[in-house]
């Protein structure tokens, strides 16, 4: 891991970039006091694995889902 002052990041910031994509992570400090980290997005944002109908057989919509709600409950929604 590198460390590198804010004023030289700004001024090589494309050459740092490069770096990343690399496989190097950065640290960018401010008056010597680590500020951020630029580290490779793969590492960040990984691919999840959806799993499609984990939940079949678990849930039911009943056959009034769409009904209108009773007079109280509207109300109470409503703040009256």
């Amino acid at each position: 891991m590198r460390t590198i002052n804010i004023s030289a990041a700004k001024a090589h910031f494309s050459r740092l970039i490069d770096a990343v994509v690399a496989g190097d992570e950065i640290v960018i400090t401010r008056s010597g006091k680590p500020a951020a980290r630029l580290i490779p997005i793969k590492s960040v944002i990984a691919p999840s694995q959806r799993q499609l109908g984990i939940l079949a057989r678990k849930l039911s919509v009943p056959d009034d889902f769409d009904a209108a709600l009773p007079e109280q409950v509207l109300r109470d929604f409503e703040g009256r």
